[in-house]
C-alpha cells in the first residue's frame, strides 16, 4: 500500500497517457457531468468537483447508488467509475443512463462494466489491475478532470495537473505523515474541510477506515460551526477524540477564521488538534497533495498499530453476505 501512495506522482503522467488513449471525443456543446460510483471509485469525482470549484461552467456531481437523477439525459455525460468492474451500483448506473440516452464514459480495470462498455461502442480507460481500488485515487480523479473539459462541464486543467506532479514529489520525500499519525495514534479523528477541502476530509475518513481500521468521520465548516461544536465537551467524555483541519492558501477569508477559531477552541479541550496545508500554487495540486498526505497518514497509522493496511475483510464479509 506504502508503494501505491508512493507512486501517485508517476501516477499522473500515465493516467493521461491512459485518458487520452480512450479517445474521448470533445462534445460540439457543453452538458454537465455525471460520476457513478462507490467507494474508492467514485472519491475521484468529488475531488476533481473541488478542484475545478467555481471554474464549473455546469453541473459536476457525483451519484452514489443504483440510480440517476431525473434531469440526466443527452446533455450529460455519465463517467461510470469502477476498478473492478463489477460494482453492482456502477453497472445499474449504467444501464440507466444508456436507457436515458446519456453520452457513457468508463474507467475501469474490466470486468463486467467494461464488456458493456464495449457492446456499445462506449470510450473505456483502462487503469491498471493488481491495487485496491482506494489506491487509484489518482486515476479516478484524472478521469473526472478530462471528462469534465471533454465535455464543457469545464475548462481543462492540463497545466495544475502537470503542476500536481512535481508537488506529490516534493510531497513524497517530506510530507511528515509519521507527525500527523503519532498524534492521531489511539483517537478517533474527526477530519474537517471547508470549500474545496470538503471532499478531500471525506477522502481522509475512508482512508483511516480502510487502512488503519479505525472509525473516523469527515465533517465540513461552516455547518460544524452551527451544531457539532457543542458536542464536543461532552463527546470527548465518551470518546479520545481528535480533529484535522485541511487548509488551502485560497480558503475563503471568513472560512479561514472559522478553521482557525474551531481548531483553537478544540485545543483548549485538550484534544490533539492538527493544521494540515496544501501545497502548491493550483486548486488541482492542493487538493490532490492533501489527498497524499491523508494516505500516507492513514497508512503511517496502520504500521503504528502493526497491521496490514491492504486487506478489507470486513467490506468483503459483507459483499459475500450480500449475495
Amino acid at each position: 500500500m506504502i508503494d501505491d501512495v508512493l507512486a501517485q506522482p508517476h501516477q499522473i503522467g500515465d493516467a493521461l497517457w491512459r485518458i487520452d488513449a480512450a479517445g474521448i471525443a470533445p462534445h460540439e456543446t457543453s452538458c454537465g457531468l455525471v460520476i457513478c460510483g462507490m467507494g474508492g471509485s467514485a472519491i475521484g469525482g468529488d475531488l476533481a468537483a473541488a478542484a475545478i470549484g467555481d471554474r464549473a461552467r455546469h453541473f459536476i456531481r457525483t451519484s452514489r447508488g443504483y440510480g440517476l437523477d431525473a434531469d440526466v439525459g443527452p446533455d450529460t455525460l455519465v463517467l461510470c467509475a469502477s476498478y473492478s468492474g463489477a460494482t453492482e451500483e456502477t453497472l445499474a448506473c449504467f444501464d440507466a443512463a444508456s436507457e436515458a440516452g446519456a453520452q457513457l464514459v468508463v474507467v475501469t480495470t474490466g470486468g463486467p462494466l467494461a464488456e458493456r462498455a464495449r457492446d456499445h461502442g462506449v470510450p473505456v480507460i483502462g487503469v491498471p489491475s493488481g491495487m485496491q481500488p482506494r489506491a487509484a485515487v489518482v486515476y479516478m480523479t484524472l478521469a473526472a478532470l478530462e471528462c469534465a473539459a471533454a465535455c464543457g462541464a469545464a475548462p481543462s486543467l492540463r497545466s495544475e495537473i502537470e503542476e500536481a506532479r512535481e508537488v506529490l514529489e516534493d510531497v513524497a520525500e517530506s510530507c511528515g505523515a509519521d507527525d500527523f499519525a503519532r498524534a492521531l495514534e489511539d483517537t478517533v479523528p474527526v477530519i474537517y474541510g471547508a470549500g474545496p477541502t470538503a471532499a478531500v476530509a471525506r477522502r481522509w475518513k475512508t482512508q483511516l477506515n480502510e487502512n488503519a481500521k479505525i472509525a473516523a468521520f469527515a465533517s465540513e465548516v461552516p455547518e460544524a460551526n452551527h451544531n457539532e461544536i457543542e458536542g464536543w465537551g461532552r463527546g470527548l467524555d465518551l470518546a479520545p477524540l481528535s480533529a484535522v483541519f485541511l487548509h488551502t492558501p485560497d480558503l475563503h477569508p471568513r472560512l479561514e477564521r472559522r478553521m482557525d477559531l474551531m481548531a483553537d477552541r478544540l485545543a483548549e479541550t485538550s484534544a490533539p488538534v492538527i493544521r494540515v496545508d496544501a501545497r502548491g500554487d493550483s486548486p488541482v495540486a492542493h487538493v490532490l497533495s492533501l489527498v497524499m498526505k491523508g494516505d500516507l497518514t492513514s497508512v503511517s497509522l496502520a504500521e503504528l498499530a502493526g497491521i496490514d493496511p491492504t486487506p478489507v475483510e470486513a467490506i468483503e464479509g459483507f459483499k459475500a453476505a450480500l449475495g
